[in-house]
């Protein structure tokens, strides 16, 4: 491990602690969690680790092997507004944490990301695995709801990105062969396992070779614009109506949608329509699941990557050419592009008999409309995984 490595070179002894949280898939789901939809996921076996180890003066001093500068401050004195650098999500989990338990001892740490960034939670991975060091070198025990929601509370109030807590939660609560099912209004979960009628089936991931910054995209506005047509949707069904950051979907019977969506201004419809069609799509791949029909949850997770081009109006021209070579690549059951979809990679659900024809296959066919991005495209098999250890 890398981070071992440069932790010893750095400060010329071993770390006290190695943490490690996993990435994360969401085959059906996407883009429903910020307005208390329900999601599927899973955790996989590539992650983020940080080796650290405790420094009693209270400074936080962090190195990235995925970014060059340094990072420092002091668990007392985090800087008010983020500094617009990689570790802001580190800065706002040290606010978070602080505001609940006293912290007293920071941590020097060496952070590796075993996979390109881009699409798979990276920055709940690495928000996750710091705060288990945080809490270890204090002494404080978390619970799992408490980890997903303080990870969240970071991303949300100091970085400034409106995501729910579908990543975290996959991060945390996922276990190897079964399937995150999760609603994100009460946090009320099911873990299915694998059905013994359940065909051999494994994970690629197709990095695009292009990197994405989620604050900077239209992630956010498109959080509003969904936002914007529940609050509509409430007040064409003279239903009562608080707080718009307090406004969701779920709050908005489907067969209201149904009689007002017509109303709607049309990029405002066009996300209800997502967010609908995922709801159902998400409860029916729930129930292929148990019943072993993979094929039928990967033609779902398809559907779930066409409704995300046209309704939510994500991905990027290479995400876009990527998906599009996944829907006729021989093995491979479904798919979509994963995370905000702006850039990133996509994610596939495949038949392990065809792993090689697929990598081969959907390079050549993406490098062919890409040439540019030879070096920088990756594919990778990957498995389900257990979540963060506590």
């Amino acid at each position: 491990m890398t981070c071992i490595t440069k932790f010893e070179e750095t400060y010329k002894k071993s770390p006290d602690g190695i943490s490690f949280c996993p990435y994360r898939i969401c085959p059906i789901g996407a883009h429903s969690d910020h307005n208390l939809g329900k999601i599927t996921g899973f955790a996989i076996d590539k992650g983020i680790s940080i080796a650290y180890a405790p420094k009693q003066n209270g400074v936080i001093e962090l190195a990235s092997l995925q970014f060059g500068k340094r990072a420092q401050w002091h668990v007392r004195s985090v800087p008010e507004t983020k500094q617009d650098d990689w570790a802001d999500y580190l800065r706002g989990i040290t606010l978070e944490l602080s505001q609940i338990f006293p912290l007293r001892t920071g941590l020097c740490g060496v952070i590796e990301g075993s996979l390109p960034i881009g699409g798979l939670s990276s920055s709940a991975a690495v928000c996750i695995a710091f705060l288990k060091a945080l809490c270890t070198v204090n002494g404080i025990q978390l619970t799992p709801n408490e980890i997903i929601n303080i990870a969240m509370a970071a991303e949300n109030n100091y970085v400034g990105v409106s995501c729910g807590k579908l990543d975290q939660s996959c991060e945390v609560y996922s276990r190897k062969g079964h399937l995150l099912y999760l609603d994100c209004k009460d946090d009320n979960y099911e873990l299915i396992p694998e059905s013994p009628a359940m065909k051999p089936y494994g994970f690629a991931i197709f990095f695009s070779g292009v990197e994405r910054t989620l604050a900077g995209s239209a992630f956010n506005m498109r959080v509003d614009e969904a936002r914007s047509a529940a609050y509509a949707l409430k007040a064409f069904a003279g239903l009562p109506y608080g707080k718009f950051k307090e406004t969701n979907l779920r709050d908005v019977a489907p067969q209201i949608y149904k009689e007002n969506r017509d109303k709607l201004p049309e990029t405002w419809r066009r996300r209800a329509d997502h967010w609908f069609g995922e709801f159902t799509r998400v409860e029916a791949g729930a129930a292929a699941w148990r019943r072993g029909d993979i094929e039928e949850y990967g033609r779902l997770s398809f559907e779930s990557g066409r409704s995300s081009i046209d309704c939510w109006e994500t991905g990027s021209p290479e995400l876009k050419t990527l998906y599009e070579i996944m829907t006729h690549t021989d093995g491979i059951y479904g798919g979509r592009f994963s995370g905000a979809g702006f850039k990133g990679c996509c994610m596939a659900i495949i038949d392990p008999a065809y792993q090689e024809s697929i990598l081969r296959n959907v390079e050549q066919e993406y490098l062919k409309a890409f040439p540019d991005l030879k070096g920088k495209y990756q594919g990778v098999i990957c498995q389900t995984a257990d979540g963060v250890t506590l």
